[in-house]
């Protein structure tokens, strides 16, 4: 007898009207009265559970506690007038690990911040199971996407000797003996995967990135997904074309594939979700220049917490105002000042601006960073030197713009951050199954 997982019961039940099964999965619940008793099980597949019934004579023993990982074998009935369209009437039920009084799932709701403290169980509350269900359908629809689309993934690596943004926010290794010199965590595979652009044309990077930004906000962790395409032969306005079509395929593939976690994210996590995310795939995303963004910024007559001004960088707080308020849906902001960015990115004809975009959404802010990289040896020569980096250190990244260089663009889409606008969920943390943050690695 096939073992089927729940999700595999509930897209086949209406042809099982009295066969034996075998259901397995975790205790959720458990009631039981003098003549019967009721178990619901779980196996993580879906957000249903499957309802255990012991009657009559064929009551079992339920000494088991919530928790318990159980193999149920008996005969599936239809229930079409109750709130599930059938139940599995228990022969025999072999206990796999029983859970004990101490299991700490016991209640049926906790809070977000307690369950940080167990993330090797928190995948079993219903919240969790559906957050790490829909991350799996979000890094699908990427790769999905990429693939058809003509791009070829390539690996990065994770130690680097060069620190890819500037920024100096790098965790350090100790392993100058073993390599010869300093290295790091990457903070971007995106130097590492743009040489293969000009090789393969249409490339991306999909991994972890580490940034040693000492911030406790709902916004960072230390240890991050992104995924980070490079084309050839492509500007800024052709790769904003990219950006824009990759958001709404993630988006879309979540309304059609994910549809019972969408209802449940709207139902106890964010009303009105599912229409905010119809609404971004059925509509053209806004564009608008750094310049123009500050002017609005600074005459909205909004109280922000740090006041714009040209003199200093978009905050998150407006970058939330200008897409969900001023917009009320995605917006490009293009155009940064060159001492906003990093060095790689392309110089505009003005000397004072670079060919750059961050992609704002409502509620959220910054969801991808991306511009058309500096193809002009002298001019990406020059930026180096006056970001304060050593020419040395990027020499093989000059070397393309030695041998064949090509005018070619890139960004990185931040997998937590997309994640956060479609499930609704505040947190950083509570998207990432172990999320590294200041002064917090549990194991």
């Amino acid at each position: 007898m096939k073992l089927l997982t729940v999700k595999e019961f509930y897209q086949g039940y209406e042809e099982m009207d009295g066969q034996s099964v075998v259901v397995s999965g975790w205790v959720k619940t458990k009631r039981e009265g003098k003549e019967i008793g009721f178990v619901e099980i779980s196996d993580g597949t879906c957000m249903k559970n499957i309802q255990i019934v012991m009657e009559g004579s064929k009551k079992l023993d339920l000494s088991f506690g919530v928790g318990a990982c159980l193999m149920v074998r008996g005969s599936l009935k239809l229930t079409p007038d109750a709130k599930q369209p059938f139940e599995v009437v228990a022969e025999e039920i072999s206990v796999q690990g029983d859970a004990g009084a101490d299991y700490p799932l016991q209640k049926k709701r906790h809070s977000n911040e307690y369950l940080r403290t167990i993330p090797h169980l928190r995948p079993r509350t219903n919240l969790f199971a559906a957050i790490f269900r829909m991350r799996s359908v979000v890094t699908h629809a990427i790769t999905d996407y990429l693939y058809k689309e003509g791009f070829t993934q390539i690996h990065t690596p994770f130690m680097t000797s060069c620190d890819g943004e500037g920024a100096g926010e790098v965790f350090r290794l100790k392993t100058e003996e073993f390599f010869g010199k300093e290295t790091y965590l990457t903070v971007t595979g995106q130097l590492h995967v743009e040489p293969f652009a000009q090789a393969l044309r249409k490339v991306y990077a999909f991994g972890p990135s580490f940034r040693a930004e000492d911030s406790n906000t709902t916004r960072h962790a230390a240890e991050f997904w992104q995924v980070e395409p490079e084309i050839a032969f492509c500007d800024l306005q052709g790769l904003m074309e990219v950006i824009e079509a990759l958001c709404k395929h993630i988006i879309r593939t979540c309304l059609e594939e994910a549809r019972e976690e969408l209802e449940f994210f709207e139902r106890f996590i964010e009303p009105g979700l599912i229409d905010k995310l119809e609404q971004v795939v059925s509509t053209d995303f806004a564009k608008i220049s750094y310049h123009d963004a500050v002017k609005i910024l600074m005459e909205s007559g909004q109280d922000f917490q740090i006041p714009a001004s040209f003199e200093t960088p978009i905050q998150t707080e407006h970058e939330r105002y200008l897409a969900g308020v001023v917009f009320g849906k995605p917006v490009f902001v293009t155009d940064y000042p060159k001492e906003q960015k990093a060095f790689y990115m392309y110089l505009n004809d003005d000397g004072k601006t670079v060919a750059a975009t961050d992609l704002l959404f409502p509620k959220l802010g910054e969801i991808v960073g991306a511009s058309q990289r500096e193809d002009r040896l002298e001019v990406l020569q020059r930026r180096i030197d006056e970001c304060g980096l050593k020419q040395e250190d990027y020499d093989w990244y000059c070397d393309l713009r030695r041998f064949g260089s090509c005018m070619h663009s890139g960004f990185g889409l931040g997998v937590e951050r997309m994640l956060r606008y479609i499930t609704g969920v505040e947190n950083i943390r509570d998207v990432i199954a172990y999320p590294r943050t200041p002064k917090n690695i549990m194991f």
